[in-house]
C-alpha cells in the first residue's frame, strides 16, 4: 500500500438537471487533475436525490456514464459517486467506481430508505463491492447502508492475512435533520472495522425543499477526524497513511476477537 491522496467534493447538486450538474462537478474535478488520485462525489450526483426516477435515471450507456468516464480519462484520476440508473423497469441508486481506463466497477445501494419511499422506486442491490488502488482495498457504499454494521463488517480472512478492506467510502444526501446521526455513525464504523472511513454529502436545499448540512469528513481508524467541513460548498484532499493503520491494526488487534459470521441473501 502507497500513501493515497483521496479528495471530497462536497457540492450542491442542481435539482432535475445533469447537463448543469456534468457542467459543475466536471469544473470542480478538473481543478484536482495531478494534485490526488481518487475524486469522490456524493450521491445522485447527476439529478438530486430524485422521486422522479425514471424522468432522471440515466442509462449504462447514455450521456452521464459517456461523460463520466471522459472525466476520468482527461484527469487522469480515478472519480466515483452514485447515479440513478434504469435497469429495464426499474431504477438503482448505483455507486460507479470509474478509473482512468475506463473499466469501471459498480455497486448498487443495498438498503433503501423507506422513511422517503426509496424502496417504492428502486430496487436493491445484493453483492458487495470491494475495488483496488495503489495497493489499498476499498469499499463503496451509499448513504443509509452507513446504518447497517453486519453489512460493513470488516473481516479478517487468515488464509490470505488481510481484510476486507482498508478504506470505506460513504457517498450521501443526508439531510441535515439527521446530521448528528451521520457524525456519529462514521465515526462508529472507522472504529470498529479498524479502517479509514471517507464520507461525502452535498450541501444546498434539494426541489423537495430539504436542507443538507455537508458535514462530510475523512477520519482515521480511532474515529478522529482528518479533515471535517462545514454546510459549504468545498473541496477537501487529505492523505491516507497505510504505515499508521498497519500500525494499529497490529497494536490493538480487536478482530481477533470478532464474532465469525457469513452473509446471506435477505429473506
Amino acid at each position: 500500500m502507497q500513501p493515497l491522496r483521496v479528495s471530497l467534493v462536497q457540492g450542491a447538486t442542481r435539482w432535475h438537471d445533469a447537463p448543469a450538474n456534468r457542467e459543475y462537478y466536471g469544473a470542480l474535478v478538473r481543478a484536482l487533475q495531478g494534485r490526488t488520485d481518487l475524486v469522490v462525489l456524493p450521491e445522485t450526483f447527476l439529478s438530486g436525490f430524485t422521486s422522479d426516477t425514471l424522468a432522471n435515471a440515466e442509462a449504462m450507456d447514455g450521456e452521464g456514464l459517456r461523460w463520466l468516464r471522459g472525466l476520468a480519462a482527461e484527469t487522469g484520476l480515478v472519480v466515483t459517486g452514485s447515479l440513478v440508473i434504469r435497469e429495464g423497469d426499474l431504477c438503482v441508486n448505483r455507486m460507479v467506481w470509474m478509473p482512468p481506463s475506463g473499466d469501471h466497477a459498480q455497486y448498487d445501494k443495498r438498503h433503501l430508505f423507506r422513511m422517503a419511499g426509496e424502496h417504492e422506486r428502486y430496487a436493491p442491490g445484493g453483492a458487495r463491492l470491494i475495488v483496488e488502488l495503489k495497493g489499498w482495498r476499498i469499499r463503496t457504499e451509499v448513504c443509509y447502508d452507513l446504518r447497517f454494521p453486519v453489512w460493513l463488517r470488516n473481516r479478517y480472512d487468515r488464509e490470505a492475512a488481510r481484510f476486507d478492506y482498508d478504506l470505506m467510502l460513504f457517498v450521501a444526501n443526508w439531510p441535515a435533520a439527521r446530521r448528528h446521526a451521520w457524525r456519529t455513525l462514521l465515526r462508529a464504523r472507522a472504529i470498529e472495522n479498524l479502517s479509514y472511513c471517507v464520507g461525502v454529502n452535498r450541501v444546498g436545499i434539494d426541489g423537495n425543499d430539504l436542507a443538507y448540512a455537508g458535514d462530510s469528513a475523512a477520519l482515521d481508524f480511532l474515529g478522529q477526524p482528518l479533515v471535517e467541513l462545514g454546510a459549504q460548498e468545498q473541496v477537501a484532499t487529505v492523505v491516507l497513511d497505510p504505515a499508521a493503520l498497519a500500525a494499529h491494526r497490529e497494536r490493538f488487534p480487536a478482530w481477533m476477537d470478532a464474532d465469525p459470521f457469513t452473509l446471506g441473501p435477505a429473506p
